[in-house]
């Protein structure tokens, strides 16, 4: 009697732990709304990683989950990609997005892989301050995002999105892109 006692209390503490875990490293995600159409559609749910960034540094490509602004007045976060890092500016003009860094360098990006429809209206960002990062959706012309006065904090990111796991259909990594 006593083994069994034992093994059902050694089964709980470690059902408890594993729980904490996954707690503590991963979050559940809905995509609501266009904005990343059409790698994530309405109504995705995501799979968020809430400790890479205790390891290293967001980076261009990603797709954060992060709190919006206060001035939003939104409960819900929101999910964008990176597109411009701190001290940067970000340029959009025809549709391709041109990132002039701080050493002068101006890079354009090659958002083949997940854009449909690029941006029609041209845009020029201020230099982004430190811990801010200039956010876009994929849906280009149809997103609130960095576009509209407002960065993603450091702060305020969630985590990366890392993997679909509904709809059956979606099921996979999410494409985080990388940029040289």
């Amino acid at each position: 009697m006593k083994s069994v006692v034992r093994e059902i209390l050694v089964t709980l503490v470690l059902a408890i732990a594993i729980f904490l875990i996954i707690q503590a490293t991963l979050q559940s995600s809905i995509v609501l709304g266009s904005s990343m159409e059409p790698g994530l559609e309405d109504g995705d749910r995501l799979l968020i990683s809430k400790v890479v960034y205790f390891w290293g540094e967001p980076k261009r490509g990603d797709i954060i989950v992060f709190s919006p602004p206060g001035n939003l007045n939104s409960a819900e976060d929101f999910i964008k990609r990176i597109i411009g890092m701190p001290g940067e500016v970000v340029e959009i003009d025809g549709g391709i997005v041109y990132i002039h860094q701080p050493d002068s360098i101006i890079m354009a990006l090659d958002e083949n892989e997940y854009i449909v429809s690029p941006a029609v209206t041209s845009y020029t960002s201020g230099i982004i301050p430190a811990d801010s990062y200039f956010v876009l959706g994929d849906n280009r012309n149809n997103s609130n995002d960095s576009r509209n006065g407002w960065l993603a904090e450091r702060d305020d990111i969630v985590g990366k999105a890392w993997f679909t796991i509904w709809p059956r259909s979606s099921w996979g990594l999410v494409s985080n892109h990388s940029f040289p």
